[in-house]
Parts: structure tokens; C-alpha cells; sequence
């Protein structure tokens, strides 16, 4: 009985000496954004895809093409309000952000189904909540890993900014004072 329970213990040691020994950091780490505009709760939570010498926009993420606008799974936002974005009404809740580049535009999709991994084959328009176009700033300088912010905060508004390799685009959504 004591050599079973001395072997027992002994695999078990081995297992979880090997399962840390696994442990890594991951290639696209995880990331979440946490920021009160106005009175509203705002969050995205998205992995941080680097560019490890590879051309991004035209290259790994094909212009014309649907991208989830991250690594590993959908980049979620979430409003704890109402909201407008770009002029059009968006309401409270969690939204997949979906983004379709090209050389001088974005066009950035707020789709209802916020689980998953990768962007649908085709966007169903039924899931769509608000679609916007935002132009293009190139930077005189790359950004390695991909980041989201909240910039040019005010307390009526803020810009939903996404920025990586040497571009930015800028997506103004206000929120309610009252």
C-alpha cells in the first residue's frame, strides 16, 4: 500500500513539474482596456498580435478582407450606456469588433455575436449593429504589437483609436453627460 501511495505521489510530482515547465508566453498576450468616458464604462478586451518583421496591413492582413481586429479570439466592447459612434446610435452591450482595411480606409464593424475565434467567412448583416468608415493616418514611426486605446478623452467623448505597424485610425463615438 505505501509503495502504491509513494508511486501515486511520485507521478503526480512529474505531472505538475512538467506542466509548469510548459507554461510560455504567449505569442499574442491578452490584453483589457478599462476607461470611464463621460459617465459610461467602456472596456475592450483583445490579444496583441506583434509584427515580428512582417508587413501587416496589405500583407498578413490582406486589404478587402473581414480581420477581427486582434490575435486568438474576437477584440470585444463593451458600453455600459447608450452610445453614438460616428454620428450613428449605438446601444449598451458587447459588440466583436470587425475592421475591413485598405490602403486609405477602414471600415469597422460592430457585430452583435461577440464569441468566437475568427472572423465569420461573411458577415451576416443580421449581427451587424453599426458599420462607420474612418480614414487612415500613417505614423512616422511602427508600433510592433497592436494596441487599442481610448484617446482624446472629454467628458462628452472620446476616439477609439487602433493602432499598429505604422498606421492609426481614429473611430469618435460620444456618450451621455446626464
Amino acid at each position: 500500500m505505501i509503495k502504491k501511495l509513494s508511486t501515486l505521489v511520485l507521478i503526480l510530482s512529474v505531472a505538475m513539474m512538467v506542466n509548469a515547465q510548459d507554461k510560455k508566453p504567449a505569442p499574442s498576450p491578452s490584453s483589457q482596456l478599462k476607461q470611464v468616458v463621460g459617465l459610461t464604462d467602456v472596456t475592450v478586451d483583445y490579444s496583441r498580435p506583434s509584427m515580428k518583421g512582417r508587413k501587416i496591413f496589405g500583407g498578413l492582413e490582406s486589404y478587402g478582407k473581414v480581420w477581427r481586429t486582434g490575435a486568438n479570439a474576437r477584440t470585444k466592447i463593451t458600453f455600459s450606456d447608450d452610445v453614438t459612434i460616428a454620428g450613428k446610435s449605438l446601444k449598451a452591450g458587447t459588440y466583436a469588433i470587425f475592421t475591413i482595411p485598405t490602403a486609405t480606409s477602414w471600415e469597422v464593424i460592430f457585430y452583435t455575436n461577440h464569441s468566437g475565434g475568427g472572423a465569420p467567412a461573411s458577415i451576416d448583416e443580421s449581427l451587424v449593429a453599426l458599420r462607420t468608415n474612418v480614414e487612415v493616418n500613417e505614423l512616422p514611426f511602427e508600433v510592433e504589437s497592436l494596441l487599442i486605446t481610448i484617446g482624446d478623452l472629454r467628458n462628452g467623448g472620446a476616439n477609439l483609436q487602433i493602432i499598429w505597424e505604422n498606421i492609426a485610425v481614429s473611430i469618435p463615438f460620444t456618450v451621455p453627460t446626464y
